[in-house]
């Protein structure tokens, strides 16, 4: 069975806030999901399958520039496809809004994202020194440019 998508909605936000525990060392709470899904220059969907969430991607718009602010598959729905189809929303928005490029961070050491953004036709623009914490680690930044790209 494949995972529909959606635009994440508060109905959600528990399931995404436990996801959120189970994936990230320093997890988002349930009002900072309730804060984004209120900001008009955010955009989030949801991955339902089987009568829950199997997982959800977010990203923030600045003027033309758009910032993925997390990206997570429950690991039961992960090798699935789950985090391609939610990237593959994620730049059809930012197409849609007319963005120039969506960007991201990644831990160093998380192979298996970072040859799904490649695969995605992000390219590696800079490393942040020290950026994750619990454990301290260096993200890259990565990048995917979208001027004269369609969808």
């Amino acid at each position: 069975m494949s995972a529909a998508l959606c635009p994440l909605a508060e109905r959600h936000l528990d399931e995404a806030t436990a996801l959120e525990r189970q994936c990230f060392s320093l997890p988002w709470s349930r009002a900072a999901f309730l804060a984004e899904l209120r900001n008009p220059a955010a955009f989030y969907v949801a991955a339902e399958a089987e009568g829950g969430l199997a997982g959800y991607a977010g990203m923030q718009t600045v003027l033309d520039e758009g910032y993925i602010t997390n990206i997570a598959v429950a690991p039961e729905w992960r090798r699935r496809g789950v985090a391609a189809r939610l990237l593959t929303a994620l730049r059809a928005e930012a197409v849609g809004r007319r963005l120039a490029f969506l960007t991201l961070e990644v831990r160093r050491s998380n192979a298996a994202a970072i040859s799904l953004y490649e695969k995605q036709g992000f390219v590696q623009v800079g490393v942040r020194p020290g950026y994750y914490e619990k454990p301290r680690e260096d993200a890259l930044l990565m990048t995917l440019w979208l001027e004269g790209v369609s969808t």
